[in-house]
């Protein structure tokens, strides 16, 4: 399937979320606390979060809260069970076209025909909401591009760094650059929003955090998932753009507007149209805080 034109499934950037929630899809109280701790999606998980007794369990409850869910709060993303699960059919055939359901996060995602499955499914079932596939092992990664383009369907990708490590027998931080900037890199490619990175496992260690958001915000992610509440401020201040990034995309948009085209500021930075609109990112982006 042909690419999109690089920015064309790049929605405002005010608009794209920073801080992604994860509560486990058996444990309905832990779903409500997460619906109001102020995350931009929450993700309910009815795959790793959930032991193998409580899988059916953890299916129609989320079915049923997606099915009385208002309209406000945060979005309601589902990460439904493995593709090569058995149980992958039972949970696409619960939760399509259910009114809550704001799109399906599709873990082990390995290929394009992977992705044209679940559409096959869903659409047989219902309709296809928004899909975000994981990135989890070596053959995924390898397809990341063709799987952002796999289909329309298709509104963002993403690193499951924890099963990646142990498919590619990782032991370091630094193993990892790799991969996150390829994911990147295709995300963008495909016309898709920057991913967002992958969960930062101890919930503890905030500092530890914010170091590593920044260096994610350095390769070029934006926003983060997270398996704690106490997570969210510390990724959202990390991916918010400094004071100082604001004033200088102000001055390189209102340079731009006084002056279309290419220009030299007083400070002698370049300023071409690439610059402009990721200096228009900026200010949308500021606009959350």
């Amino acid at each position: 399937m042909p690419a999109p034109a690089a920015a064309s499934r790049w929605e405002a950037a005010e608009q794209i979320p920073l801080t992604w929630l994860y509560a486990p899809g058996d444990r309905p109280e832990v779903v409500a606390k997460a619906l109001g701790s102020g995350a931009d999606v929450v993700l309910v998980d009815l795959e790793d979060a959930v032991p193998p007794g409580r899988k059916g369990y953890a299916r129609a409850a989320t079915a049923e809260l997606l099915a009385e869910r208002a309209a406000g709060g945060p979005a309601v993303h589902v990460r439904v069970n493995a593709l090569d699960s058995p149980l992958l059919a039972a949970d696409l055939a619960a939760l399509a076209g259910l009114p809550g359901l704001g799109g399906l996060r599709l873990p082990k995602v390995q290929s394009a025909a992977d992705v044209a499955r679940v559409v096959r499914l869903l659409r047989e079932a219902g309709d296809a909401p928004a899909l975000y596939p994981l990135l989890e092992s070596a053959l995924g990664l390898e397809n990341a591009f063709a799987v952002a383009t796999a289909d329309p369907a298709v509104r963002g990708i993403a690193l499951g760094e924890a099963d990646l490590r142990a498919d590619l027998g990782l032991t370091g931080e630094d193993a990892l650059e790799w991969p996150r900037v390829r994911t990147v890199v295709a995300a963008r490619a495909a016309g898709l929003p920057p991913p967002a990175q992958s969960v930062y496992p101890d919930v503890r260690d905030l500092p530890g955090l914010a170091a590593s958001c920044r260096a994610g915000r350095a390769l070029g992610f934006l926003g983060r998932a997270a398996i704690h509440p106490r997570q969210l401020p510390v990724i959202e201040r990390a991916y918010l753009p400094s004071a100082q990034e604001v004033a200088a995309a102000r001055e390189t948009v209102a340079a731009a507007d006084a002056s279309p085209g290419a220009l030299a500021l007083p400070d002698g930075r370049f300023v071409d149209p690439a610059v402009v609109a990721g200096a228009r990112r900026i200010l949308a982006l500021s606009a959350r805080a």
